[in-house]
């Protein structure tokens, strides 16, 4: 049972109305970090409308390849060779992530992961919604030396048992996010809620298991066919100005959290005739970021060369006007 910390709020008198009826606080340890990379553990703490905690899952995951860097979250091949597939879990996963808003702490890399996952196997998460801890932190202007989880927990004095671990970073997440959501509520706080989208595209390849669990023996896969994307056939015509429209050939580059999955976003803005940066430079037209606050180099970049910054919402209201290139 969560116990009420020092540092946290009060019940508010009047919880706010629009807030999510149900929470799943999750975590997932995962062979890596890039797109081809696989869940080897979860754990899932579900907490009602108010934060109450009302039961919790872990299991562990056979990724039927490499498990990464074991010197990290501690699972070898041997520990994972009996654990149960994806497939075999994907249901009972469902059923606790049914109707509630994910909560992650940096929940993009949750979300992606889980929703590859799923689209391997034919199915999709029932995630309709996801709150990130780091996002919640940074709108209830937290006094936090930096977004690590170890830092948020110290902040609500959460002590951490087994770091790296799925169940217990869960557990010290969902303390943690009690308080936080709690003065969200007291403070009539918009939660940082944005949509997920489940994958509907996956293509696997084999990949070589190693026995010793090292991390750099296997050769990367995709999990969706690679798609090399031609040059811009436009000129830049400059930066982009408020109130007007998006021209073919503008350089459009994106930094942080997207609803929707970061290629995705950017295939849509190569088939509207963009380019689309990987930095931010003086001749970029457009930074695209749904946390302008956020301090990353691509933002704080964006500020000192006067980059215009637009959210994602309305980069997608843009997207469905470009005009054409000049002849």
């Amino acid at each position: 049972m969560l116990e009420d910390r020092a540092t946290a709020v009060s019940s508010p008198t009047q919880w706010p109305a629009a807030y999510p009826k149900g929470y799943a606080v999750v975590d997932v340890e995962t062979t890596g970090l890039a797109r081809d990379d696989r869940i080897i553990s979860a754990a899932v703490y579900r907490l009602d409308a108010l934060g109450e905690v009302e039961d919790h899952w872990y299991t562990l995951v056979n990724p039927e390849r490499d498990p990464g860097p074991v010197w990290i979250h501690g699972l070898t091949s041997e520990v994972l060779d009996g654990a149960p597939l994806f497939g075999d879990i994907a249901e009972e996963f469902a059923a606790r992530l049914d109707g509630r808003v994910l909560v992650a702490h940096n929940a993009v890399f949750d979300w992606q992961m889980i929703a590859r996952e799923y689209a391997r196997v034919r199915r999709e998460a029932p995630v309709r919604q996801r709150l990130c801890t780091i996002a919640l932190s940074k709108e209830l202007g937290l006094p936090l030396p930096n977004h690590k989880l170890e830092s948020l927990a110290a902040h609500f004095g959460v002590v951490q048992q087994r770091a790296h671990h799925a169940l217990d970073d869960a557990r010290v997440l969902a303390e943690a996010f009690r308080p936080s959501l709690r003065a969200a509520a007291a403070s009539g706080v918009r939660l940082p809620l944005l949509e997920c989208r489940p994958l509907t595209e996956w293509s696997d390849r084999p990949v070589p298991r190693q026995a010793t669990g090292g991390y750099g023996g296997y050769r990367s896969s995709s999990w969706r066919p690679s798609r090399k994307r031609p040059s811009c056939p436009y000129p830049n015509p400059g930066r982009y100005e408020e109130g007007k429209r998006l021209k073919q050939g503008m350089r459009v580059a994106f930094s942080g959290d997207t609803s929707t999955e970061r290629e995705l976003l950017e295939d849509r803005a190569v088939e509207a005739g963009l380019h689309v940066a990987t930095s931010i430079s003086r001749l970029t037209s457009l930074l695209v970021t749904n946390d302008p606050d956020s301090g990353t180099s691509k933002t704080v970049k964006a500020r000192q060369y006067g980059t215009p910054i637009v959210d994602e919402a309305a980069f997608g209201q843009l997207l469905g006007d470009v005009e054409p290139a000049d002849a």
